[in-house]
């Protein structure tokens, strides 16, 4: 199934600089901002500039320059914060939603930093 991307959704304008951020490192194929609403004392959204819905999406059709880019620039930002357990940092989690089930809000290929306190079990148990 072929994805369409919607160019509207607000990554989309963040990117075309219509909506202002606060970016933490841009490269040529990536951005990463903080979080409006933060979870974390460190939350950041890692997203590249090429119009991927999610994340099967990106690893799919992006091309090596892309997601190689993509995940060094991840990578450089969490031992930049000093959150990088390799760098003596305590460490982070990374989340990224895609579709309805994993209720992703925006549809443009985005990857949460969560770093900064505990952050307890990776899922809540629903019975």
């Amino acid at each position: 199934m072929a994805y369409d991307y919607d160019p509207q959704n607000i990554f989309a304008r963040i990117l075309r600089g219509e909506i202002p951020n606060d970016t933490v490192l841009e490269t040529e194929h990536t951005l990463v901002f903080r979080d409006i609403r933060p979870q974390t004392p460190h939350h950041l959204l890692v997203i590249p500039k090429g119009a991927y819905v999610c994340f099967d999406h990106f690893a799919a059709e992006a091309s090596a320059e892309e997601i190689v880019d993509f995940h060094r620039t991840a990578a450089r930002v969490c031992a930049d914060l000093g959150i990088s357990p390799g760098a003596g940092g305590d460490g982070f989690r990374t989340v990224s939603n895609a579709g309805l089930d994993a209720v992703q809000e925006v549809p443009h290929y985005h990857m949460h930093i969560l770093a900064g306190r505990p952050l307890g079990p990776m899922l809540s148990r629903r019975d």
